[in-house]
């Protein structure tokens, strides 16, 4: 594709962003206090409620993805899941009535959600909390912001306590990150020789790495048969969650550019909690972007709707239970995370974002337990849904606490843990990279002018290989900018191992002596540390191309320099590419796929599953995230492999008879 042309096709710009608070990025300035929030405000939070029937509820779980058994994929509509689990009559009417007397008004917003609404003053009283209003000052392009925040934890009324999974709302700070990452400034990415895409060498793509589009993809990982048998979302429902608006011309004109007859007004915008305000490039607009082109892309006549929530832990769950009880949705992506820790630290200086404390177990209950029980749900109603696994390697919290400044700390992202969400990871294109000094020298230290990186074999998206090129400009790889950047992978800390992962080579626990530490300044100050030996989640669960450098075209409309075409790659690519994929298997096998990684996983058990003609998945055995090696069969670098998309639907066809 030559994008040049493209690039002046057009000259749009959109409006500043308007209620749209950036998202969080390390070296902001400290938030300035403000005083109490005015007494008389309106504000609106969200209780989530528990699920009831818990320990039934685990085992119908499984017994609706366990081959063989009565129930097997037999989905239910929301409201048999509501009936069979979701919170009794009598539980709503109780905590809706103490939550009345307490000058509140209360109102049901979906399965396992209550809409809270009052003052501030009869908040603070209800759940004994004072809260505050506090800046953000602006920095550099990022424009100042403002949020509301407790001075403790909530303390839900005790005789609901154990009924209620959390209060959100209360918070209301920019708490995800969208897991995008721009390419190495000065890189040039080469056209690599032709090969053939099925035995993992070089792609011999329409366009080379770097400039990929979602027809390269196609080709490169076996999609095209699916779309000469017909196949191309028709009559099925894509959904986003996204924390920051679209400009829906963007998507057209990428559809068009890459050739693809798309219908017209296929995109409706779903507001949640107020919606996310106007595109802006500091909230995060191209994630949104980014999702709808790759996702519908792939599947070019399914319907796509997009959620578009503010950043902030409310929306995060109101925007997936939105999602879920509608059920309208076949197929869902999120291309948002954090570190998992955030969802159960609550006591740390730093690490502010915390749980619920239930008075009457002391154990905290926090967003994740909620988001649990959402993604529960559609499990049980037959929504896939996929998620990025994190562009930080095996270093999710660099994000946060970034090095030099704090130590690494093996950690991964959430909702990526999340058992009942599958985990997108990231790998790297084979062929030549060719790099220019990145220090703005004409040469390097060893005087030559150009230094290529030749990648033999697709491998583990891990930006080390990168070192050489740092090195010779007189970086370490922290200086470089290249440390941690990689696919997202590792073992939580905190969720535990779902049976789909029993059993399975590969599987780990997680490491021991993992502490994260304030280096800088000196002396160094203890933060947080994780438990060692810990049986949990692992991710990714598949992978396909996200390195930047080996990434894709993406058509923008930027409110600081209008509309642009830039290289961009992260695991915010592949979890929309797995659910346009995914609604393209659903048309194929005429039902709903559910939760897919416990067929993933039983496929890829099988002895053929890695090698012949016919072979689901392609093992990457080469490269790393930083830590994580990949290796035969399931790795936390890159999951089970990349897939074969044409084979894996074959495969999927002996679980969906």
């Amino acid at each position: 594709m030559n994008i040049r042309p493209l690039l002046m096709a057009a000259a749009l710009a959109c409006a500043a962003a308007a209620n749209a608070a950036p998202y969080p990025r390390p070296g902001m300035p400290a938030a300035v206090d403000l005083g109490a929030s005015a007494a008389d405000q309106q504000i609106t939070l969200t209780v989530a409620m528990k699920l009831r029937n818990t320990a039934q509820l685990q085992s119908d779980l499984q017994a609706l993805y366990t081959p063989g058994s009565a129930s097997y994929h037999q989905f239910l509509t929301t409201a048999q899941f509501a009936a069979a689990y979701g919170p009794s009559a009598a539980t709503v009417a109780q905590i809706t009535q103490r939550l009345q007397a307490a000058g509140l008004s209360v109102s049901r917003s979906s399965t396992t959600l209550l809409s809270v609404t009052g003052t501030v003053a009869a908040v603070q009283s209800a759940l004994g909390v004072q809260l505050h209003d506090y800046e953000v000052p602006a920095a550099g392009t990022v424009p100042s912001y403002r949020f509301r925040s407790p001075l403790s934890e909530p303390q839900v009324p005790a005789e609901i306590a154990d009924q209620v999974q959390g209060v959100f709302g209360l918070d209301t700070r920019p708490r995800l990150m969208p897991r995008y990452r721009h390419a190495v400034p000065g890189s040039v990415v080469g056209a690599p020789p032709a090969g053939s895409a099925s035995t993992g060498s070089a792609p011999n793509t329409p366009d080379p790495p770097g400039q990929w589009t979602v027809v390269d993809l196609s080709q490169y990982y076996d999609v095209n048969p699916l779309y000469e048998q017909g196949l191309n979302g028709r009559g099925k429902t894509i959904a986003i969650v996204t924390f920051a608006s679209l400009t829906p011309s963007d998507a057209y004109y990428y559809w068009s550019a890459a050739g693809l007859t798309v219908r017209p007004n296929r995109i409706q915008q779903i507001p949640v909690d107020g919606g996310a305000g106007a595109p802006s490039d500091a909230s995060g607009s191209i994630e949104t972007t980014i999702d709808v082109q790759q996702s519908g892309g792939l599947a070019p006549e399914a319907d796509i709707l997009v959620y578009e929530g503010s950043n902030t832990n409310q929306a995060f769950v109101d925007a997936v239970a939105a999602a879920a009880d509608a059920n309208i949705a076949d197929t869902v992506s999120m291309s948002w995370g954090e570190w998992e820790a955030f969802d159960v630290a609550g006591n740390s200086p730093i690490i502010t974002q915390g749980p619920v404390t239930d008075p009457v177990t002391g154990r905290p209950t926090t967003i994740r337990g909620a988001f649990n029980d959402i993604l529960t749900q559609m499990a049980f109603q037959g929504q896939s849904f996929f998620t990025s696994a994190g562009d930080a390697g095996a270093y999710d919290a660099a994000d946060w606490f970034p090095q030099p400044q704090f130590s690494s700390i093996l950690s991964v992202d959430d909702p990526a843990v999340q058992p009942f969400a599958t985990a997108a990871g990231g790998t790297t294109l084979p062929g030549p990279q060719t790099y220019p000094p990145l220090n703005g020298a004409a040469t390097f230290s060893n005087g030559q002018s150009t230094y290529t990186v030749n990648i033999p074999t697709e491998q583990a998206w891990g930006w080390d290989y990168l070192s050489p090129v740092c090195a010779l400009s007189g970086y370490d790889p922290v200086s470089c900018g290249i440390y941690p950047v990689g696919g997202g992978g590792g073992v939580s800390s905190y969720v535990p191992r779902p049976f789909y992962q029993a059993g399975v080579p590969g599987i780990a626990n997680t490491a021991f002596g993992q502490a994260l530490y304030q280096l800088q300044p000196s002396p160094p100050q203890f933060i947080w540390s994780l438990p060692g030996g810990y049986a949990g989640r692992n991710v990714p669960d598949l992978s396909m191309n996200a390195d930047p450098q080996t990434g894709y075209i993406v058509y923008y409309t930027s409110n600081v320099d209008g509309f642009v075409a830039l290289q961009y790659g992260g695991t915010s690519f592949v979890a929309p590419e797995l659910n346009g994929i995914a609604s393209l298997y659903n048309q194929a096998l005429g039902r709903r796929l559910g939760l897919l990684n416990p067929a993933l996983y039983d496929i890829a058990a099988d002895g053929g599953a890695y090698n012949g003609r016919a072979a689901p998945f392609r093992d990457i055995t080469r490269g790393d995230n930083w830590y994580y090696h990949g290796v035969p069969g399931y790795d936390q670098a890159t999951g089970l492999g990349v897939p074969d998309v044409a084979n894996l639907l074959q495969a999927l066809t002996r679980y969906y008879r």
